[in-house]
């Protein structure tokens, strides 16, 4: 199964790779009036490469960063779409939102067997009054509007992981565990899921992409499969509007990837664009973001991974995380499918 380290040596063989450091900032590849996308990871290639096309015609932002979700759903990785790791009872379940420049947004999660979850949040946006569908709910909308209803099997790599993982963990699916009082397993530690995969990257990883266009709007979205081997029924902060993505077309677009429960208890992504209509540089509010989840406790901050990406309406870029190891890819007129790595706080 293709990971993000996988990703960044396939970018690193055709592309020059600049370290985020070297840059005493992001606004120098700008060209006025061109557009600009952001993606996060290395696996962003995957994403901007479908994203840029539609930017490079003068197509809107919000349709570019829905052909970035399903460009990255459409691959089979650990992390996103339905060949990701399944939750701890073997069932793959997809999280995802979608933000366009005048607050339109449309969310899914506890989502099955539907291959573009991104695609069946922008219908959500575009065609109902709400916000967000979860579970068979979410499943009969998507029907309902033409979207196929997959097999569920899991694809070879997440099988292979799941067995692997089941053996370590001990878990067995419980029928009706509800009913029984004892609850074996249920509360065991070695049966959540685990802070790593098995290859070493974080168990969390998810595909967030902000854009803006010629017209001078942007918008966003995120999606992923969720944590590898996850209680079933966990949802984290890619399908939360201000936790996984933000977007306000006065001031930016945020989008972030990591452990999702420290994102939603800051609302991250929106605390991020406060920052920026402070007056703070998209780099300095992604920072300060990491700064406040971090201090909430230092020391477990020790052990997870939350990294941000923020896009200003002006098309300035800049980057924070909690630990090293997040990168983030952009496109724009003057740079190709460039991955940047991002300063971090530990």
């Amino acid at each position: 199964m293709k990971n993000r380290r996988s990703f960044l040596r396939l970018s690193t063989f055709s592309l020059p790779f600049l370290g985020f450091n070297r840059l005493p900032g992001l606004s120098g590849w700008l060209v006025a009036g061109q557009p600009i996308v952001v993606s996060t990871w290395d696996s962003g290639t995957i994403a901007n490469g479908a994203a840029w096309p539609v930017l490079q015609r003068g197509g809107k932002a919000i349709d570019a960063v829905e052909q970035a979700g399903i460009a990255i759903e459409n691959d089979i990785n650990c992390c996103v779409g339905l060949g990701g790791n399944p939750d701890r009872d073997g069932r793959v379940t997809l999280d995802s939102c979608i933000m366009d420049d005048q607050f339109n947004c449309g969310s899914v999660a506890f989502l099955e067997r539907i291959k573009h979850p991104v695609s069946v949040a922008r219908k959500i946006m575009e065609t109902t009054p709400h916000v967000m569908l979860v579970g068979e709910g979410a499943q009969q909308f998507a029907v309902a509007n033409g979207f196929p209803l997959e097999s569920g099997k899991l694809s070879a790599d997440a099988d292979k992981s799941y067995r692997k993982w089941l053996e370590k963990s001990e878990y067995k699916p419980i029928i009706n565990v509800e009913l029984n009082q004892k609850k074996p397993a249920l509360n065991d530690k070695k049966t959540f899921a685990p802070n790593k995969l098995d290859n070493g990257s974080p168990n969390h990883d998810t595909m967030g992409t902000v854009a803006l266009d010629a017209s001078g709007n942007l918008s966003g979205m995120c999606t992923t499969s969720g944590m590898g081997f996850k209680m079933r029924g966990r949802v984290g902060d890619s399908p939360i509007i201000g936790a996984g993505l933000y977007v306000d077309n006065e001031v930016g677009a945020v989008t972030c990837s990591g452990q999702g429960e420290e994102v939603i208890r800051m609302c991250g992504s929106h605390l991020v664009v406060e920052f920026m209509r402070q007056g703070l540089s998209p780099k300095e509010a992604c920072r300060r973001a990491v700064e406040r989840i971090v201090k909430r406790d230092p020391a477990r901050a020790r052990d997870f991974q939350v990294g941000f990406i923020a896009l200003n309406r002006k098309g300035e870029v800049g980057a924070f995380s909690v630990q090293k190891g997040f990168n983030y890819t952009v496109t724009s007129a003057n740079v190709q499918q460039q991955v940047f790595n991002a300063e971090h706080y530990l």
